[in-house]
């Protein structure tokens, strides 16, 4: 990864970080491992738990081996470069991404596999896409395509472009009436599929899917939907759609039903090429106190694991206007709030630095810039207090800092993260 992120100078960009760290890099900053509460960082702060970001990581690195699995983590769940490449070290087989911009800054930090789960279809960006796969031969990229339109208008751009490589692309089944983006039946996958093997310009590497995306999901519902992607596969391969290839793409998981996919994808016949099966849940590096915590495949099966929320936001008391009304300093330009309301954790004693549970206080609002508590008589809390909050989603809560202290159990900031949207 390039030293840029370690050479980036610390300044008023860079909300909740140490006024009188400005002018100073990252990496010196990093290296003074600064007490977070005691070396000058200012309220809201967003903190990324070393040890919780570690389990993580180790957690699906683990399933993904034990599964048979290659994996190819949703990036823009954090659009960290850093994280992208802790998750490589980890054995990832590349990073899944959702839009062109994404795209440039996987490609600017060094990402050579590449998974966008969607279809291509912006004339500059494929322009671009063209002219990095000319320029490196070992970039691997693969995109969806769900409609015959969509294959005709890559085709004219990449045509236009005059790339030497071909796109490789996977038809992506739709999870049913209703679901997001993909191709509702098998008949119109062929279709698809027929209108890729008709141009140059793409080729057809397998099937893909979401998940997660399944109306009123169950397992069953869920499972139903896998076995039609596997079942798709199968009958790709023995009409020879996948002719010629030294591997075949399957690929679906989101967060919620990664045990799913792995239990389905087991059950994927012999194909005449090798399978590459790909997971690309992402949601897991941080996890979180709402979404996901709910719905984490290792709460139906914890013997294959656990996953840990890795993020608090800490916030100031900075009114007690009524004896169960308090506010903090950090709002809706600072909380995932998009699914679910922020949880008050912890305390953090103004006066004493003492710790303690957050039992009796609850958010029950966010406005832009505070966030409402509902304090339970007899509770304690005082303004100049530290509130810790646990986020719900983390997809919504990277693309809100920009820098985000990675801090160790004892307080000490070890590294800062940078985002990217």
């Amino acid at each position: 990864m390039p030293n840029t992120l370690a050479d980036e100078v610390v300044d008023y960009r860079f909300k909740g970080l140490p006024p009188d760290a400005a002018g100073m890099t990252v990496s010196a900053l990093a290296a003074e491992r600064r007490n977070l509460f005691t070396g000058g960082f200012t309220t809201p702060v967003l903190a990324l738990s070393a040890e919780a970001l570690e389990h993580n990581l180790v957690a699906l690195e683990t399933f993904a081996e034990r599964h048979g699995l290659a994996f190819a983590p949703h990036g823009k769940t954090s659009m960290a470069p850093q994280l992208f490449a802790r998750q490589i070290e980890r054995g990832a087989w590349g990073i899944t991404a959702a839009t062109p911009a994404h795209l440039r800054v996987y490609r600017a930090f060094g990402v050579q596999r590449i998974f966008l789960a969607n279809e291509l279809v912006d004339a500059a960006a494929l322009s671009w896409l063209a002219g990095e796969l000319d320029a490196d031969p070992e970039f691997r990229f693969v995109c969806y395509v769900d409609s015959v339109r969509g294959v005709e208008l890559m085709n004219a751009a990449l045509r236009a472009a005059g790339g030497s490589r071909p796109v490789d692309v996977v038809v992506e089944l739709g999870a049913g009436d209703g679901a997001r983006t993909g191709v509702r039946t098998e008949a119109e996958c062929a279709a698809v599929a027929d209108a890729v093997a008709a141009v140059s310009t793409l080729r057809l590497v397998g099937v893909a899917g979401y998940e997660g995306e399944v109306p009123d999901a169950t397992p069953e519902r869920v499972t139903a939907w896998l076995r039609r992607l596997v079942a798709l596969a199968a009958d790709f391969d023995k009409a020879g759609r996948f002719a010629g290839l030294d591997e075949v793409v399957v690929s679906a998981g989101g967060s919620a039903w990664f045990d799913a996919v792995a239990e389905v994808f087991e059950e994927l016949p012999q194909l005449s090429a090798p399978v590459l099966r790909l997971l690309r849940s992402g949601a897991y590096v941080s996890h979180d106190n709402g979404q996901y915590r709910k719905l984490t495949p290792f709460n139906r099966v914890p013997e294959e694991g656990s996953l840990r929320a890795a993020f608090t936001l800490w916030a100031q008391v900075i009114s007690r206007p009524e004896p169960g009304q308090a506010f903090v300093n950090a709002g809706k330009r600072d909380a995932a709030h998009d699914l679910h309301l922020p949880e008050a954790k912890v305390v953090r004693d103004a006066v004493t630095g003492a710790v303690r549970g957050a039992d009796g206080i609850a958010v029950t609002a966010l406005s832009d810039q505070h966030g409402w508590l509902r304090v339970g008589e007899g509770v304690r809390l005082e303004v100049g207090d530290w509130v810790g909050l646990g986020m719900s989603h983390p997809c919504t809560i990277f693309d809100k800092w920009q820098l985000i202290p990675l801090v160790a159990e004892d307080g000490a900031v070890t590294d800062y993260i940078r985002t990217f949207f």
